[in-house]
Order: C-alpha cells, then structure tokens, then sequence
C-alpha cells in the first residue's frame, strides 16, 4: 500500500477501478464466496446454541423464571 492513510477498502476500489469488467466480475465472485464463507461459520458457531434452544424453551416459559427476571 502506498498511503498508509489508505484503507484497505479505499485501497481495493482503487486497484478494481483498474480492472477490466470481467477480471471486476471474478472480484465479486470472490468477494461473494467470502461471505458465503463467514456466514456458513458464524451459523456453525451458532448450532450448538439453537440445538439447545428448545429443550431449554420451557424452562424459559415458566411463571417463576418470568418472576425471576423481571426486576432486571
């Protein structure tokens, strides 16, 4: 990177403005796939959360549980 003031973002726009449309399009695929990427990881991360969810949802439904939290 040439200005260390530059983002990586600003930095990036400006080597794809160079480009030709289609080297652009392989940019944004990748750029796609990315994103496929992190949120394929973060619902991983989530899984054990929501596999626990409803065995724990009628504890969470009781009288006294609602009781219990409603002073915080």
């Amino acid at each position: 990177m040439s200005n260390q003031s530059m983002s990586i973002e600003q930095f990036v726009t400006g080597k794809l403005h160079l480009l030709p449309p289609e080297k652009q399009q392989e940019v944004l695929d990748f750029v796609e796939f990315l994103e496929q990427q992190i949120l394929q990881e973060t619902q991983e991360k989530l899984q054990p959360c929501r596999l626990s969810e409803s065995s724990l949802q009628k504890d969470w439904l009781r009288t006294e549980e609602e009781m219990a939290w409603q002073d915080l």
